[in-house]
């Protein structure tokens, strides 16, 4: 028996599943799915397919390019899950939501059950976004070929938060962003490499200096990478 009781349930809806079968199968998320803290379900839309040709796209509206996601579908499919699995959250993937950030993922790894539709072609019917989904995210400023490869980076970002999935739970409090500074310099074994050495005070066994010689360089590494994260 896993020494945490499971965390989270994680349900995706694709149309290219196959993209996410590799990073979900290894590392830290197959870690954690051996644990029993993470389970992530994928599922195939054509399951829910309008026809026996596996239909679930057609023309817009109005005309223009690209195919879009349609309702039949998509309703079925999130009606038949949620009926089961009673999600906290249903979210889109689409390059116009909310811009995921460190913060977002601590709230997120908070929930019970997710679950995530990754939009493709030209994206999904907006009835849909009006009737079903409860939070849309972007991981940025710019258009990916669907959501899949969106999902794994969210997924991944809050999985690791799960407490029992990493080896050191501490780790995850220490990250970038998690204090809106990016993370400090770190440096391993040899302590002199081509004479380049690891600064004294890492070596000093003094932890109230180590601490304050870490955040020291994580302010000066945010004023100069991402001065942003301080305007406030």
């Amino acid at each position: 028996m896993p020494k945490y009781l499971a965390n989270m349930n994680i349900h995706i809806i694709s149309v290219v599943p196959e993209l996410m079968e590799s990073p979900f199968g290894h590392s830290i998320m197959k870690r954690a799915a051996a644990k029993g803290l993470l389970n992530i379900t994928i599922h195939q839309l054509r399951k829910w397919a309008v026809n026996e040709y596996g239909m679930v796209d057609d023309y817009q509206f109005g005309g223009g390019a690209g195919m879009v996601m349609m309702c039949e579908p998509l309703a079925n499919a999130i009606e038949e899950l949620n009926a089961i699995h009673q999600f906290d959250e249903i979210i889109y993937l689409t390059p116009d939501g909310e811009v995921f950030n460190q913060g977002m993922a601590n709230g997120l790894s908070l929930k019970k059950s997710l679950l995530f539709i990754c939009g493709h072609y030209k994206g999904i019917d907006q009835r849909i976004r009006d009737h079903y989904i409860t939070k849309e995210i972007s991981i940025g400023d710019f258009v990916m070929s669907g959501g899949e490869l969106a999902a794994v980076v969210i997924v991944d970002a809050i999985g690791r938060l799960i407490p029992g999935v990493l080896n050191d739970e501490t780790s995850a409090l220490f990250d970038s962003f998690q204090d809106d500074l990016l993370a400090p310099p770190v440096y391993t074994r040899p302590v002199d490499f081509r004479g380049w050495k690891v600064p004294d005070v890492l070596m000093s066994g003094d932890h109230k200096k180590i601490e304050d010689w870490r955040y020291e360089q994580a302010l000066k590494r945010t004023e100069e990478k991402r001065p942003d994260l301080l305007e406030d």
